[in-house]
């Protein structure tokens, strides 16, 4: 875990945005000269708050004074917000930025590309926070899929809600299920088409974790379709501890290859949640 320090000596957490000890109003600076980022004191010379921590009070990150652009570079990342005309959506969305910037925290520390690349026609990373009518019956949209694609991750709002989240884990056999793991999820997909299809590792990435192409919704019917066993920690599965990191995530190779890149290879980068 990574610890943080106020200036005056008080330890301070990743998503506030007041130093408990001497009461300085302080944010996240993504750019600090370390390169890893940093807690800052906000002052009026260096700094300014993003605009929706301004105006929402859902974001603490710091924004260069000098930078023309109101938002960090979290909220810039956020296409599409929910509807804050529902009374619920301004604590989901909440919810929703602060698993994102849990997740840039860790691809910013290990360096990893997040804009667009035009030399190679690579879209940037981008978010999307999408109502359906799990959370508001008069919307046209019936079900909002949390998904990638071509760079664009989308995350149904109610995920945010922890009762509905428990649900749908309930009903899809998973260990957890998180907006956080969503986030770092859907981030494998975008890695492995800007770092790997197609390129020099993905001969690699075939030996490791099997076919990237396979049908994924085809994978998913055959291991529900497949008898049940009683005992060990796959039901369906006999050999997934040597192959596979998680058991319902063996049903498809990219999938796999998504939650080891997004619980493994994070894991020790997290910041240090408030007690």
């Amino acid at each position: 875990m990574i610890h943080f320090r106020c200036e005056c000596g008080q330890p301070i957490y990743f998503d506030n945005n007041r130093c408990l000890g001497c009461g300085r109003q302080i944010g996240y600076d993504p750019d600090a000269a370390q390169g890893s980022g940093a807690m800052a004191v906000l002052d009026d010379h260096h700094y300014r708050r993003c605009a929706n921590g301004v105006n929402y009070d859902v974001c603490n990150w710091l924004v260069a004074a000098a930078d023309p652009n109101p938002f960090c570079r979290s909220c810039r990342l956020t296409e599409i917000a929910p509807d804050l005309s529902q009374p619920e959506n301004l604590r989901r969305w909440k919810v929703l930025e602060i698993a994102k910037r849990r997740l840039l925290y860790s691809l910013l520390r290990l360096g990893l590309p997040l804009d667009r690349n035009p030399a190679h026609g690579q879209p940037g990373l981008s978010f999307r926070f999408l109502e359906d009518r799990t959370t508001n019956p008069l919307l046209a949209e019936e079900y909002v899929r949390t998904g990638h694609a071509t760079g664009v991750i989308t995350i149904n709002v109610a995920e945010a809600d922890d009762v509905q989240r428990e649900v749908t884990r309930s009903l899809m056999n998973e260990a957890y299920r998180t907006p956080l793991g969503h986030c770092r999820h859907e981030s494998g997909h975008f890695y492995f088409d800007r770092l790997i299809r197609g390129g020099p590792l993905e001969e690699e990435f075939r030996i490791v974790f099997g076919d990237p192409d396979q049908d994924y919704e085809a994978a998913l019917a055959a291991y529900y379709a497949a008898p049940r066993r009683t005992s060990g920690p796959s039901p369906r599965v006999p050999s997934w501890p040597a192959r596979f990191s998680r058991c319902r995530k063996s049903t498809a190779v990219s999938p796999d290859f998504q939650l080891r890149s997004g619980s493994c290879g994070y894991a020790t980068l997290l910041p240090k949640p408030a007690a």
